[in-house]
């Protein structure tokens, strides 16, 4: 092993830990807080139909768009009610997994 592992301090719910981290565990994505104006892709798939506007009011559980995803139709719905600022696809588009759908103001 090339590297050497040193002890290092982890703090967990106030409680500290002495250890040695893995080089998986210090290079790992940091957590960042969901943006609740910004709607992604749960899955991979395929937008199949579009059901709103840019500028258009929405509630909470309304059906936005339908994402095809392995031969399933799944109803991508509002989060929070508000004002739909720019769909960022089109019909049509083939989606990755989180990417940015529809930003709301």
């Amino acid at each position: 092993m090339s590297e050497q592992k040193k002890i290092q301090e982890l703090v967990i719910d106030d409680t500290v830990y002495e250890t040695k981290l893995t080089r998986k565990f210090r290079l790992r994505k940091k957590y960042e807080a969901p943006n609740p104006k910004l709607l992604g892709a749960f899955i991979p798939g395929i937008i199949q139909s579009i059901n709103i506007k840019n500028g258009q009011q929405v509630k909470e559980g309304e059906c936005l768009l339908i994402l095809e995803a392995m031969k399933m139709k799944n109803c991508v719905q509002a989060h929070q009610d508000g004002k739909v600022k720019d769909i960022k696809v089109n019909l049509g588009d083939m989606v990755t997994k989180n990417q940015l759908l529809i930003e709301f103001e």
